[in-house]
């Protein structure tokens, strides 16, 4: 069987490689938090009926993220797979790299004319563009935008009738540094994930934030049961809990500056983090990937440029564990 993901995560082929048993594994891979939503057993209905968009999801998303504007999608990629088709072709497409690989993919396979940009070129070429994706927080590299920077770069392609498209997968930590507000803007887009926040990651489950007729033309390519009726009874339970959420904001603060603290004190100044993942370029990144995975324990290895990305452990004996085995590595 073939494919072409290459996402963090994918353990059972690291077990195979190195010959260590799955449940012995550390993985470190994701940004997904360790700590998943404590959901209760799931209805039977949800296995015996097919989903209904009437059944309250959308009425805790809006209170959630604070609009009524969103669409129900099966996680934040399918989004970014069939946002594309909404834009005529071909669009001049700038995004901000490294970035996920998932969205120039997807602006490519539609014929749309994609630039890949660094952080310093963006002015210089943002009057140029039809469409600018950008990652905030960026994943792999922790590059947090203001809202003042993206504010200024949607009102220069709203102007021209262009689109800023953010994803904010991993916002979910910060809120307040969301670009979503009541109403949508013309020209702006905002994938959301619930996945890496609330540690369910296998639900599928996440939302777009846009005007009427851009979450109308993608409705429109989505399958009659995007979304499963199991993922939409989770997402209401966890949607819905603001103690949890507060909770889980609490926990992830303190375990994230736990985990930069813990690079940096070995590997110096070049770590940058995010709340629910660090990011570490280095000429030696393969070689500290392969030194961890032959301790079973699994960091994203990155290769343009060179870096690692990790995630963050469970428990004390976890992060014991990752320690112990960075400090066994080349630096």
């Amino acid at each position: 069987m073939f494919s072409s993901h290459n996402h963090g995560g994918q353990l059972r082929r690291f077990s195979q490689i190195f010959g260590i048993p799955l449940a012995d594994w550390l993985d470190v891979s994701t940004g997904i938090s360790p700590w998943a939503y404590p959901l209760p057993p799931v209805p039977p209905v949800c296995w015996q009926r097919l989903p209904e968009r009437e059944d309250g999801l959308e009425s805790v998303a809006a209170d959630y993220y604070g609009s009524p504007y969103l669409l129900a999608v099966s996680g934040s990629q399918e989004a970014i797979k069939l946002l594309p088709n909404c834009f005529p072709c071909p669009q001049r497409v700038g995004i901000v790299s490294p970035a996920y690989h998932s969205h120039q993919q997807a602006w490519q396979a539609q014929g749309h004319n994609v630039q890949v940009l660094n952080l310093t070129q963006v002015d210089a070429v943002l009057p140029t563009l039809d469409v600018l994706v950008v990652i905030n927080p960026t994943n792999p590299t922790a590059h947090v935008y203001s809202l003042e920077t993206l504010r200024q770069w949607h009102q220069i392609l709203a102007q021209r009738g262009g689109c800023l498209v953010v994803d904010e997968a991993f916002m979910d930590v910060t809120p307040a540094q969301s670009l979503i507000n009541h109403d949508p803007q013309a020209g702006l887009v905002v994938l959301r994930s619930v996945g890496k926040f609330f540690g369910l990651a296998g639900m599928r489950l996440g939302f777009v934030w846009a005007e009427i007729p851009v979450l109308q033309a993608l409705a429109v390519l989505q399958g009659d049961w995007s979304v499963s009726h199991p993922a939409r009874w989770a997402g209401q339970q966890a949607l819905a809990d603001q103690a949890w959420q507060q909770q889980q904001r609490c926990r992830l603060v303190l375990a994230g500056e736990h985990l930069h603290t813990l690079l940096q004190r070995y590997y110096g100044e070049a770590v940058q983090s995010t709340l629910l993942f660090s990011y570490l370029p280095s000429p030696h990144a393969a070689e500290i990937h392969q030194a961890l995975a032959a301790q079973g324990i699994l960091t994203r290895l990155f290769t343009e440029p060179a870096a690692l990305r990790f995630g963050l452990p469970a428990s004390e004996t976890d992060w014991l564990r990752l320690e112990q085995g960075i400090y066994s590595c080349p630096r």
